[in-house]
């Protein structure tokens, strides 16, 4: 699981085989949520609120490089590293 962010505890990853639509994998306190890149909306899982909120906030600040890392998670090329939250 290529790991691209960690902020307040929380990591953040993508898998290289993962299906459509592009999401993220976002770990905290022992719970795993998929979250949609495009809305920022919970697709499976759960986190507790406020890494939710914070996961959300995170998304929106980076979409665009979330969305060409799916690509090359697609394509199997290796991720790039995303900055955390301040």
């Amino acid at each position: 699981m290529p790991r691209i962010s960690e902020f307040y505890g929380i990591v953040i990853a993508m898998y290289f085989r993962d299906h459509n639509p592009p999401h993220l994998h976002a770990r905290y306190g022992g719970q795993e949520a998929k979250i949609a890149i495009a809305s920022g909306e919970l697709i499976e899982g759960q986190l507790p609120r406020r890494a939710y909120r914070l996961v959300r906030e995170w998304t929106e600040l980076h979409r665009e490089e979330l969305e060409l890392n799916w690509e090359r998670a697609r394509s199997r090329t290796p991720l790039d590293t995303i900055e955390p939250l301040p």
